[in-house]
């Protein structure tokens, strides 16, 4: 088995701290500690769900393994005096509003009782939010969470919807935008979200000062395109993602989402490549292919190095978990996904990562902090690393972001320096392994037998993406 050492070069590459924001412990010293280890790791496989908060999907798990993981509580006292009992989430995913603005009302300054103020999470609703799937309705994520290690204080890096979250998976920042959805322009609307969609979106404030929507791009300006591949002039910059330095390492990845061929069936808005010019418009495009590619991949033995999985390709959208689909047929989909990864030629060397890009925004007890850039963090999501060298049955309580974590990890185990301070200062993961261990045998994944039905999603259901 080829092992990799990582150098101390690559490792305190970007490492240092920025003075007045928080410092998220374990990373500095976890790599100190494993500066010289050898680790059998070859591929890294993050598959990123849609829409569930950390108690939607595990609490009542966490309930039934005192000590392991905090849980739902059992009763919730919100800020309009209501005191209530946690319910069973239906298969359907209820929809619920998980903007900026909803995240923020039920975070409440840290308080975690604005649930009633959300759109769909109101005294009408029975507070619909304030709820969680029982353990057997979710039996391969509890299966991996139960085998493998779980990290019990991730948060989504900032509070905002999907188009944020997948921003921060592949650059560890929004680049000047809030992470709010884009959103319709005077221009004909093309497909997705980003800079082939004629899209504007919000941008944070400057000094205070309001800044006018943006096309929904983050541009390269060295590129051979208008506006830096921007539809209209922008004042967004460009930023680097975790794609272009693992160019430049000539470390091998793929995107398993959809295509740009396939750009107008839906799902095509968490594809995450084409929100970034230099990948849009350059031979990056090139690896962003059908999730249903993963599993011809993985079971051939040629998985790049890293890969990132979005349930969005070939109608794979059906699987993602997200509000007004089947979560039993996301929990197939994690199984699939899970059994091709951790049973498949290349299994020994490969980590599993399984995260949400939003919460949904579904009830979660635990207060996000903020993250290093000063932002506010969102809700609790759930964090599972899985592989053959992962910590059994392990928790982990460091409090970090999942996706500044998963760039953290991406960038240790490759030797890639840091992004931002968001994923400089988040923990690299590095605690959740013990190279030295018999090796975990992977657990047998079910499937659900559920209705055809559920396995189709509505057209408002597939072009929503939030």
């Amino acid at each position: 088995m080829k092992l990799r050492v990582l150098s101390i070069g690559a490792v305190l590459a970007g490492g240092a701290l920025i003075a007045g924001v928080v410092h998220y412990p374990g990373r500095a010293a976890a790599q100190t500690n494993l500066l010289l280890a050898s680790t059998p790791i070859q591929h890294v496989v993050v598959l990123m769900q849609e829409n569930h908060a950390f108690d939607s999907e595990l609490g009542y798990w966490c309930n039934t393994q005192p000590g392991r993981c905090t849980g739902m509580p059992a009763t919730v006292k919100l800020s309009n005096g209501a005191t209530i009992t946690p319910g069973t989430t239906p298969d359907i995913v209820p929809s619920v509003d998980h903007s900026i603005y909803g995240q923020t009302a039920a975070i409440d300054g840290g308080k975690m009782d604005g649930w009633w103020k959300v759109d769909g999470c109101g005294p009408t609703t029975g507070y619909s939010c304030v709820s969680g799937y029982q353990p057997s309705a979710v039996p391969n994520l509890v299966s991996l969470a139960k085998t493998y290690a779980i990290g019990n204080d991730v948060f989504t890096l900032h509070d905002a919807p999907s188009w944020g979250g997948h921003l921060d998976e592949v650059a560890a920042t929004t680049d000047g935008f809030t992470g709010t959805n884009p959103v319709t322009s005077t221009h004909t609307a093309g497909p997705g979200w980003g800079c082939d969609s004629f899209r504007v979106a919000q941008m944070l404030p400057v000094n205070g000062k309001l800044i006018p929507n943006q096309p929904s791009c983050v541009p390269d300006f060295a590129l051979s395109q208008p506006n830096g591949g921007a539809w209209e002039p922008t004042l967004a910059k460009h930023v680097p993602t975790i794609m272009d330095e693992m160019d430049t390492a000539r470390v091998s990845w793929k995107i398993y989402a959809q295509t740009v061929a396939n750009a107008s069936k839906g799902a095509y808005v968490w594809s995450a490549c084409p929100s970034f010019a230099d990948c849009l418009y350059t031979s990056q495009v090139n690896k962003l292919v059908l999730s249903s590619q993963f599993f011809t991949d993985a079971s051939a033995g040629t998985l790049p190095a890293v890969s990132f999985i979005m349930p969005a390709g070939a109608g794979d959208s059906a699987y993602s978990q997200h509000n007004g689909t089947s979560n039993a047929a996301g929990d197939n989909w994690i199984g699939k996904i899970a059994t091709a990864a951790l049973t498949g030629p290349e299994a020994s060397s490969t980590v599993l990562i399984v995260s949400y890009d939003d919460c949904g925004c579904f009830y979660d007890s635990v207060p996000p902090p903020l993250a290093p850039d000063g932002r506010q963090m969102g809700p609790r999501v759930p964090f599972i690393v899985a592989g053959s060298y992962v910590k059994p049955g392990y928790t982990d309580n460091t409090a970090t972001s999942n996706t500044g974590s998963i760039l953290a990890f991406i960038e240790w185990v490759f030797g890639l320096p840091a992004l931002t301070a968001n994923d400089a200062q988040a923990y690299n993961l590095s605690g959740y392994f013990n190279f030295t261990q018999p090796a975990v045998a992977a657990p047998k994944m079910t499937s659900q037998h559920l209705p055809a039905w559920k396995y189709k999603v509505s057209k408002s259901t597939a072009t929503d993406g939030t």
